[in-house]
């Protein structure tokens, strides 16, 4: 399965996920992606860049602008309306993995005799 169906429904949280720890600028969340998931989620530029400008526009993270080494770049922050959104994305993850689970791992039935 392609990772952007994998990833569909699920980038967002991600995301904020990888800011969680303090802030990045866009190709280090990118590689924080990459990293933390053992480098099955590569995902380009072309994903990440415009689904970070929507959690900006949401208000879910914040972004601020800083030159290094002569190059522009966006350092982005998750703000406290993003963290909310983490925990309650959290929180349903679990419930859903949790089900997902019992579904399609079920216990063992007993022994018959």
């Amino acid at each position: 399965m392609k990772e952007a169906q994998l990833l569909k429904g699920h980038l967002d949280p991600l995301l904020l996920a990888t800011l969680e720890a303090g802030p990045r600028h866009g190709y280090a969340v990118i590689e924080a992606l990459r990293e933390g998931s053992g480098g099955k989620f590569d995902l380009p530029t072309g994903t990440v860049y415009p689904a970070l400008h929507r959690l900006e526009d949401a208000g879910l993270i914040s972004g601020v602008w800083s030159v290094v080494d002569g190059r522009r770049r966006r350092t982005y922050s998750l703000t406290e309306a993003g963290q909310k959104s983490l925990h309650t994305e959290r929180t349903t993850w679990r419930e859903f993995a949790a089900t997902v689970t019992a579904l399609l791992e079920p216990p063992p039935c007993p022994a018959t005799r």
